[in-house]
């Protein structure tokens, strides 16, 4: 295998699919990322991409929000959602839950093992722009490190906090928002960041998101 450079882009599958968002916006955010090669797709290009990419791939960044379980049914050129999903964590490559990612898959033991738990109370709020002030709590973690405390304009979500065995990077007091907002598993051979932030412009355009977004993606890869 052929080591990375710490000079090399980062080759990064973007996995969307089954919730409306800015797509200009969000991809525009990550054309400007810095260092990252950033190759955003529907989940079922995904799974059946012709040219045998899905290896490729540094880390998996997934914005999706497919319920309740993955899919299991064949796509003509072979292979189902729910048959590539459960490769994950066989390799290093990275995993990344941004956003209403961390809340797909509610009835699949395996994402709730990856996200830490993560679901909606049973009736569910979320409410979008929000003032939401963002607190380091792990200022020494490669992501949040020297990282100040900030406020974005986002969506909240009434959700469970990530499960014990995750290391908390980031926190709110927001009486509408669960309380851990970003936090690192191990999920097998893999690296996992989840991020509850990532509704729209208002914090795509956010230079503190921006940070964490960053780095969460350079971490999950193992370039820092």
């Amino acid at each position: 295998m052929t080591m990375k450079k710490s000079s090399d882009k980062i080759k990064v599958a973007v996995i969307t699919g089954h919730h409306p968002y800015d797509v200009v916006g969000f991809q525009t955010l990550f054309r400007n990322l810095p260092g990252i090669d950033a190759y955003p797709q529907n989940i079922e290009d995904f799974v059946t991409d012709t040219g045998e990419s899905r290896g490729t791939y540094e880390a998996l960044v997934f914005y999706n929000y497919h319920l309740p379980t993955p899919g299991s049914e064949q796509y003509p050129m072979g292979g189902s959602v729910r048959e590539a999903l459960t490769t994950l964590g066989d390799s290093k490559q990275g995993i990344f839950l941004l956003h209403h990612a961390i809340l797909a898959y509610p009835e699949w033991p395996q994402w709730q093992e990856i996200s830490g738990g993560i679901h909606l109370a049973e009736d569910g709020p979320v409410h979008q722009d929000q003032v939401v002030q963002i607190r380091n709590v792990s200022p020494r973690h490669p992501i949040t490190q020297n990282l100040q405390d900030f406020d974005v304009i986002d969506e909240t979500y009434g959700a469970s906090n990530a499960e014990n065995n995750s290391e908390i990077l980031l926190t709110t007091d927001h009486s509408e928002s669960m309380k851990t907002m970003a936090w690192t598993r191990q999920y097998k051979n893999a690296r996992v960041f989840c991020y509850q932030s990532g509704h729209d412009r208002a914090v795509f355009n956010n230079e503190g998101f921006q940070t964490v977004l960053l780095r969460g993606i350079q971490w999950c890869a193992g370039r820092i």
